[in-house]
């Protein structure tokens, strides 16, 4: 067993016209006004310590050609931090204290674009990692749908969702889903499609 599968079972230009004041628009050649881009803007995010979510998260992305987001710990997890067995591991004492909220790395750009966001972890000590929460708590999330989906070699997706849902405020979050970290992009689109969700195609 995997050191991932041991925690989870214990466990992206407007034009506008041009400027006022400009006389010469030879000199400051502007092209047409442009539409923006019409559809739905998706991105899919997600933390895996061992790789295993981001297998499924990049048969999301690719399936819906879909921007992609990795969570990246600004201390990376060790074998060790990931050794649900020791008591003084990394993220035992963190998924014992619901405050903790591991530093992330990086940031996604532009979050307002995104109509939809699908949020990928694994499972440890049945819930979704701290650093989710970091990542939850960072962005506003007001009018977006929410899907969330997990990897985990026995456990389920559990209350991981609806802990997380209670940490942001005006989201539509649909009903979470726990996926194999060998499961296809057929299988895994299979469940995306079902989700009845306008993905602008």
């Amino acid at each position: 067993m995997n050191s991932e599968e041991s925690a989870e079972n214990s466990t992206d230009a407007e034009n506008t016209d041009a400027s006022e004041g400009q006389t010469n628009d030879s000199e400051n050649p502007e092209k047409p006004d442009i539409p923006e881009e019409q559809g739905t803007k998706v991105l899919v995010a997600y933390f895996s310590a061992t790789n295993t979510t981001q297998g499924i998260a990049e048969h999301i992305a690719n399936g819906l050609n879909a921007d992609i987001y990795e969570i990246v710990p600004e201390e990376p997890y060790t074998d060790a931090d990931l050794n649900y067995n020791d008591n003084n591991s990394r993220t035992t004492i963190e998924m014992n204290d619901p405050d903790a909220r591991p530093a992330i790395s990086g940031s996604v750009e532009d979050m307002e674009q995104y109509d939809i966001v699908f949020i990928g972890y694994p499972i440890w000590w049945g819930e979704a990692p701290r650093i989710v929460s970091t990542f939850v708590e960072s962005y506003d999330f007001s009018g977006k749908t929410i899907v969330p989906f997990c990897t985990s070699g026995g456990s389920g997706v559990g209350s991981s969702a609806t802990n997380l849902e209670q940490l942001t405020d005006g989201a539509d979050w649909l009903p979470g889903k726990r996926l194999n970290g060998s499961d296809s992009q057929d299988t895994v689109m299979e469940w995306v499609n079902g989700l009845g969700l306008d993905f602008g195609e």
